[in-house]
């Protein structure tokens, strides 16, 4: 290719396996910055450097350095955690970030406001209890994502597996991470060449991030078509695993006004079996390595990979790396994205709690629920095991018979149960201002208010108990995965959204851009009358989504540069 390499190629060739100069940035204490060329390695060892967006303009006026700190995301496969790695992250929480602990779209978590002499502790804490953050951002195959519970069936433990297995079969091999975090030492041995230290990955690594899901149908829950990689457990008459259907080409980010990006779903690539699936995940990500677009960073991800090469090649090249043909995909069904909440028995006489967290944030409320105290609390008596979901929910899960009482009761004392209404417990929001660098605008911080308008909207045509699913995002990079929402809104600057309708309740079909550039009244005025007319034409049954494709109101979304053909708000059919 004679097109000049991105930038980040070059910066990632020369890093010394991701080591760069975070040595030095790290050790000089007169700023709380790193350089901009660490700044993209440290994505690698899972941290971005943010600034405290609402105190920029205080502190320009004060002719003070931005409020520097990390976001620090861990890298926890499947979202599966000790009780006493809970309680670690909980301290850590407490005592090196902002006092609350994030839970993410990739069932981990993630810490704000972490600043630089911090940072080397916060690290120490986690590996003090078996977990890490490399390869948690990246260019990488980040956290791997797999159905919720492994305590739901042997189908759910074989997605648990696979998906643990993935992350470790394609971390990052380079000793920089415990060099640079851990105990300052590099590991000695021979040369370091590409095929020594990242015999997968190479030199230069991918050309973007790398997304990896397990979904175990009837539930979407990791949101399969929105990913990069995904496997579709299939199950015989007696529910065991079969294989697995192999999806590639998901994603979510776009840029506004770059018709030449744009959300994408996965294609059902073929199906393998179980003994190929690890093949097939190293399969499909050397074929990315190897095929991507190092030219151009916003035409980097496999969505666009396969767009430019084909189903049809990506399908004969996989087979071919992992030595076996892929067969033809095997029939599934899934029939909704979201989480079960309350209590549900699992094998053994041991049951599991799923509690709502709103948008993800763990914290104490004055005044209302006492979340991050109740669950540290739990945690110090509870014998199973936490696990967060893709929905930003988790899990107290494994629960042992002596201690289901105990757990009931200090729900009630710290006011864990939430009665969240079907609209709100299917509403999520990146965290977006004041930490992301990247946000137009309010996500996590507003969106609660404006579900609140929109509860007292449905209600009062006697929709309350209807599950639509709400997603915001503060900029259309997606993190929230707002075009896989039946109602999404997307932020294009200050109190301003792009709106988006009709994409499938159950994850497989994309969004269509209704309204652009709008603000709260705007919003309303426009969802009033289609929820109007939803309340008095739906048929028994019909989804949100389906509704306001088969009235009018959005034409239903093809993959592809289709997502922006945008014909306007349509009047309802006759």
């Amino acid at each position: 290719m004679t097109d000049k390499l991105a930038r980040n190629e070059y910066l990632k060739d020369a890093s010394r396996y991701l080591r760069g100069t975070l040595n030095e940035g790290l050790a000089n204490e007169i700023t709380g910055e790193i350089s901009e060329d660490d700044q993209q390695l440290v994505k690698f060892h899972g941290m971005y450097l943010q600034d405290e967006r609402d105190l920029r303009a205080e502190r320009s006026r004060k002719k003070m350095e931005k409020a520097f700190s990390f976001m620090i995301r861990v890298r926890i496969p499947g979202g599966v955690t000790t009780p006493a790695q809970w309680l670690a992250m909980d301290e850590i929480g407490r005592v090196y970030a902002n006092g609350t602990l994030r839970l993410t779209t990739r069932e981990t978590f993630q810490f704000h406001g972490v600043i630089k002499s911090n940072s080397r502790a916060a690290i120490r804490k986690l590996d003090s209890v078996l977990l890490d953050t490399i390869a948690a951002c990246g260019d990488v195959n980040r956290n791997v994502l797999s159905a919720s519970n492994p305590h739901q069936s042997g189908a759910h433990q074989a997605a648990y597996d696979l998906a643990k297995n993935i992350s470790d079969h394609l971390l990052p091999r380079t000793g920089a991470y415990r060099e640079i975090w851990i105990d300052g030492e590099k590991i000695a041995g021979g040369e370091e060449t590409a095929e020594v230290v990242e015999p997968i990955y190479g030199k230069t690594y991918l050309p973007r991030k790398f997304k990896t899901v397990v979904a175990v149908p009837p539930q979407n829950d990791v949101d399969i078509y929105a990913h990069d990689l995904g496997f579709i457990a299939i199950l015989d008459d007696k529910g065991a695993i079969e294989g697995w259907n192999v999806t590639v080409g998901g994603g979510m980010g776009m840029t506004h006004g770059d018709t030449k990006t744009y959300p994408r779903t996965a294609n059902v690539l073929g199906f393998v079996r179980p003994e190929h699936a690890l093949k097939a995940a190293e399969a499909v990500l050397t074929t990315q390595r190897d095929w991507g677009d190092r030219t151009n960073r916003a035409h980097a991800r496999v969505k666009y990979t396969v767009e430019d090469r084909g189903v049809d090649a990506w399908r004969a090249e996989v087979g071919k790396r992992i030595g076996v043909a892929l067969a033809a995909p095997r029939p599934f069904k899934f029939t909704g994205t979201g989480d079960r909440y309350g209590w549900t028995d699992g094998e053994n006489g041991r049951s599991h709690l799923t509690l709502f967290i709103e948008n993800g944030r763990i914290k104490d409320v004055p005044g209302g629920p006492q979340m991050m105290t109740g669950l540290r609390e739990i945690a110090k008596i509870h014998d199973g095991e936490f696990r967060m979901t893709s929905n930003q929910n988790v899990i107290v899960s494994n629960v042992s018979k002596k201690n289901r009482k105990k757990i009931e009761a200090m729900v009630v004392e710290y006011g864990l149960t939430s009665q969240a209404s079907a609209i709100r417990r299917n509403a999520m929001a990146c965290v977006a201002l004041p930490t992301c660098g990247l946000a137009l605008a309010e996500s996590e911080r507003y969106l609660p208010s404006l579900v609140t308008k929109l509860e007292e909207m449905v209600a009062r045509h006697g929709l309350a108990e209807e599950e639509i699913v709400v997603r915001m995002t503060g900029c259309p990079n997606g993190c929230a995965r707002p075009y896989l929402a039946e109602i999404g809104f997307v932020g294009k600057g200050p109190g301003r959204y792009n709106l988006y309708l009709g994409a499938a309740f159950n994850g497989e079909r994309l969004s269509k851009l209704y309204l652009e550039d709008v603000n709260e009244t705007e919003i309303l005025d426009a969802l009033e009358p289609i929820i109007t007319d939803y309340s008095k034409a739906k048929t028994p049954g019909e989804h949100f989504s389906d509704f306001v494709i088969r009235r009018g109101y959005v034409a239903a979304t093809t993959n592809g540069p289709d997502f922006h053909v945008n014909t306007g708000p349509q009047r309802p059919a006759a």
